[in-house]
């Protein structure tokens, strides 16, 4: 019978860090690291070229041509799919933990924890569990009153997060469509359902939702559009 093994990519622009992980992986016979990456770009031609069950990533790797964070995270699980993230950063900011979460991040971890929890951490996302370090768990409790929120936002699919978070980016939904390459009726109808779950009934409620959960920053929003 062939061993199981998880094949395991790591990012992250700190070569010390990069060391640590190697580390703490080689003395896991359960886990086998494919290679590593410094940024976005050398990342993506690793996906390319290798099968891969869990990407171990920092959240900032500036630099790269497929830039870093939310950004980098919905490229690669639009374009590798069948691929697990473990999200491992100096996160301190709730917003965020909200986003990762939002995204379907489940697996979180702080680099100010011990590095232990790295590999029940990869074990976990492998499954599709859910699995955050101490510290991640700490921050969580001061969002806790924003659990509601994280979990209607759950019930959105992929595509209807796409459609609300370039609308309340200042796209009409004439012009979504061209960059999502989807009909217009069937964008229109996504944002419809997404502001159905979400018990909005506004375009401006939808603004403000989304900058409570992190979706974009406040800096993204056009001046035009954030005024109810």
């Amino acid at each position: 019978m062939d061993r199981f093994l998880i094949r395991v990519v790591i990012a992250d622009d700190h070569p010390t860090v990069l060391k640590v992980i190697e580390q703490e992986l080689a003395a896991v016979e359960t886990v086998k690291l494919i290679d590593a990456a410094r940024n976005s770009t050398e990342l993506v031609e690793l996906l390319d070229k290798q099968a891969c069950d869990v990407l171990v990533t920092d959240y900032a790797m500036p630099g790269g041509e497929y830039g870093d964070g939310l950004a980098l995270f919905e490229f690669i699980q639009r374009c590798y799919p069948n691929i697990n993230i473990v999200v491992m950063a100096m996160i301190d900011d709730p917003a965020v933990l909200r986003a990762l979460i939002t995204h379907k991040i489940r697996c979180v971890l702080s680099k100010s924890d011990d590095s232990s929890y790295l590999i029940p951490a990869i074990h976990i996302a492998n499954s599709g569990g859910e699995y955050f370090s101490p510290a991640v768990k700490a921050l969580m409790q001061t969002i806790g009153g924003d659990n509601k929120v994280q979990r209607r936002s759950s019930d959105l699919t992929k595509r209807e997060l796409e459609v609300v978070r370039l609308f309340v980016s200042g796209l009409t939904i004439d012009e979504i469509p061209e960059r999502l390459y989807r009909g217009k009726q069937t964008v229109s109808a996504q944002k419809i359902s997404a502001m159905k779950k979400l018990g909005i009934e506004r375009d401006a409620d939808l603004i403000k939702y989304a900058l409570e959960i992190g979706l974009v920053d406040s800096s993204a929003i056009p001046p035009e559009i954030s005024s109810p």
